[in-house]
């Protein structure tokens, strides 16, 4: 065996751990080895269907289609004979352990491998599994003699010519009780076309050796005309020339089996909720496209990517079953308008993709999504009650830049999002700005993470004067991130990326320290000096965490700022969304002495009745209504109903947005009390800030 080659099937989906199993193999030792690298229990299988059995399986038991013990099952029962030695991590011994319980010859942690025990282990399991199949098939043998009716027992000797075949030959392949089958062709002549030639070559003789077991699973025609699947085995017996003199062994039937292997072959590439071929499946299919089309560009194709609008809603409302019931009625609807030759699969959650073959341009993509989003017109019953719901799909269409299945689904899903965030279409084809798009967000993520370790953001002020005066009475703190590249960007240009991210609540409670450290500081320099306010924007989503009130009077008080010269703004959305929990933290802090604000009054439903409930301190108009002053008379009466509405409510007024000098008459004539703008002040930063209000206290503004 020391000159033997050994034959590895690796199975792992990490790149890394399977290129330390290579170097540990690749040490010389008293073998060599050749390694095979997958990276799926399917590619496994596979890889094991192609006839070339490996001398040993190494088993990763987390990969990407099948988790724990259920991966070892395929595997073994796809290679009957073959070592199998798991791959765990520390905390998966067990598992490993009932893997070794169930037929694997041995389990190695990953982290306390090194190679002479990865090779001492491969040994071990070659010989023990020899040792064990050595035992197994004199059990067999014996099994076999004893119950010789369950197999076809069959015997074949030179000298005549003549073979025998036991009774159970007649009830495999249908014949008739009394039809007597006393020749081997008989045997070979119903064996099916492309597995007699590898039967034939097992009972070729070898000048080697005098005797020479085989073992074959190969299709048997019944007489119905349908196949059945046996397993063949036995014995050559050879006279002092090498040649055959006698044969014997037993035929038995595999078809079940053969059924169970072929149902975990289509479980493993299907999906079991809607019976849709599943993202491993689907993929497989799309390469397959991908080279055809690489090879004749006329054979062009498309990815139509969509998951169904609202389906959290849907499990939220009514429960899992409910989406459950959603998901298999959309399957069998669309399975009902794909075109043949076209693959519909299930990717995963609500998400679903479509191959279409053959188009000629983007209209047949375009006749595919129409045929789909008329299939949500119709009302689904779900838990017994109707709903409706709805598709956003995005399409990536075959050109010769795509070089893997993988590049199509990623642009057919950015497609799918562009065509969520539109307001006028529901199918949105792929093209190349839109994966600009997406590196350039990937980007703008990086640099934001890199931005709040190396402390690029920076707080702005803006003041809020009064109107009659123009007198500084606050300031509001503006969030700025000092790019290294870009300069000073406001936060539209990253504020959407920042939510994504969940960024926001630890910048937002960021921005309230600085901005209270900082109106201590103005507040210790301006002695005498009326109060000031510092006014910050936050989310409602803040004060939903547990101890969010604690944690904002502990600011206000390392700080040394009063509590009433800090003003939280939200925005209307988030005063009406509002959960009960955010209204009592927001209520607590306003017993606490800091004053709330709504922001951008006006712009939503401007509902009196949460301006009652939630008993904000300041309402501030949206910018939009002051820079259409001069322009629209509905926006001076929209500005007077709002003041007068602060004085009845004794609520102050801020008006946002002033640009000029007849902004700032119009306000006045409106008696609106406060107000902010580009007309007094852009947002400075901290030093500047500083000397607006030395300026301002020392002469008149």
């Amino acid at each position: 065996m020391n000159d033997e080659a050994i034959d590895v099937l690796l199975v792992e989906d990490n790149p890394q751990e399977a290129e330390i199993v290579r170097l540990y193999l690749a040490k010389k030792y008293t073998h060599s080895y050749g390694i095979r690298h997958v990276r799926s229990v399917s590619a496994a299988l596979s890889e094991l269907s192609s006839g070339k059995r490996p001398s040993v399986i190494l088993l990763d038991l987390h990969l990407p289609d099948t988790q724990g013990l259920e991966g070892f099952h395929h595997v073994s029962g796809a290679a009957p004979g073959v070592p199998v030695i798991i791959l765990t991590n520390c905390n998966e011994e067990s598992t490993a352990a009932s893997a070794v319980r169930g037929g694997a010859q041995d389990y190695l942690i990953k982290r306390e491998v090194n190679a002479a025990l990865l090779h001492r282990a491969i040994l071990y399991a070659i010989e023990r599994q020899r040792a064990e199949q050595a035992l197994r098939k004199v059990k067999e043998r014996y099994a076999l003699a004893v119950a010789g009716a369950n197999d076809c027992i069959w015997d074949w000797d030179a000298s005549s010519g003549r073979a025998y075949f036991s009774p159970r030959w007649n009830d495999l392949v249908g014949l008739p009780a009394d039809a007597r089958v006393e020749s081997l062709q008989d045997w070979w002549e119903r064996v099916h076309p492309d597995d007699i030639g590898e039967l034939r070559r097992l009972l070729r003789a070898d000048p080697d050796s005098d005797r020479q077991h085989f073992e074959h699973e190969h299709r048997l025609r019944h007489e119905n005309g349908e196949y059945i699947w046996v397993y063949a085995r036995g014995v050559v017996l050879l006279d002092v020339q090498g040649e055959p003199m006698r044969m014997a062994g037993s035929i038995s039937s595999i078809t079940k089996r053969k059924e169970t292997e072929h149902q975990l072959i289509h479980r493993a590439l299907h999906d079991p909720l809607t019976g849709l071929p599943n993202r491993v499946l689907f993929i497989d299919r799309l390469h397959q496209a991908l080279r055809r089309f690489k090879r004749d560009n006329a054979l062009r194709f498309a990815v139509l990517y969509f998951d169904l609008d609202r389906f959290k809603f849907v499990n939220d409302s009514l429960g899992h079953s409910a989406g459950d019931s959603l998901l298999v009625s959309t399957a069998r609807r669309l399975m009902s308008v794909i075109r043949p030759g076209d693959t519909i699969a299930r990717m995963g959650g609500d998400e679903f993709a479509v191959l279409v073959s053959d188009i000629e341009d983007e209209s047949d993509t375009a006749q595919v999504a129409e045929r789909i989003h008329n299939l949500f017109h119709q009302e689904f019953s779900i838990a017994g009650r109707g709903m409706y719901t709805s598709a956003s799909i995005g399409v990536a269409v075959a050109t010769r830049d795509y070089d893997s299945p993988d590049e199509l689904l990623r642009d057919a899903d950015l497609a799918m999002y562009r065509a969520k965030r539109s307001e006028t279409e529901n199918t949105v084809i792929f093209d190349t700005t839109m994966h600009q798009a997406a590196i350039s967000r990937l980007n703008m993520e990086t640099d934001l993470r890199r931005a709040v370790a190396r402390g690029e953001f920076v707080v702005y002020y803006q003041p809020i004067v009064t109107v009659s005066d123009q007198r500084i009475v606050a300031f509001e703190a503006l969030l700025r991130w000092l790019h290294p590249d870009k300069g000073l960007l406001a936060p539209e240009s990253f504020l959407s990326v920042v939510e994504d991210t969940g960024m926001l609540a630890s910048l937002s409670w960021w921005v309230l320290e600085q901005a209270c450290k900082q109106a201590r500081d103005w507040r210790n320099g301006l002695v005498g000096e009326p109060p000031l306010r510092m006014c910050v924007n936050v989310s409602a989503g803040m004060f939903r965490a547990e101890h969010a009130a604690q944690r904002l009077k502990n600011i206000v008080l390392d700080t040394g700022m009063r509590a009433q010269d800090l003003s939280l703004e939200l925005t209307e959305r988030d005063c009406m969304d509002h959960e009960d929990a955010t209204q009592a933290t927001l209520a607590e802090l306003q017993r606490f002495g800091v004053k709330i604000h709504m922001d951008d009054f006006g712009t939503g439903y401007s509902s009196l009745s949460y301006l009652q409930r939630c008993a904000y301190d300041t309402v501030k108009i949206d910018r939009s209504f002051v820079q259409s002053l001069d322009i629209e008379k509905q926006s001076a009466a929209i500005i007077r109903t709002i003041v007068g509405l602060g004085e009845m409510l004794n609520i102050n007024v801020v008006a946002e947005g002033v640009e000029s000098q007849e902004q700032l008459e119009a306000l006045v004539s409106l008696r609106c009390p406060e107000a902010q703008g580009y007309w007094f002040s852009r947002p400075v930063s901290p030093g500047d800030a500083g000397e607006l209000l030395r300026r301002a206290y020392s002469t008149a503004y």
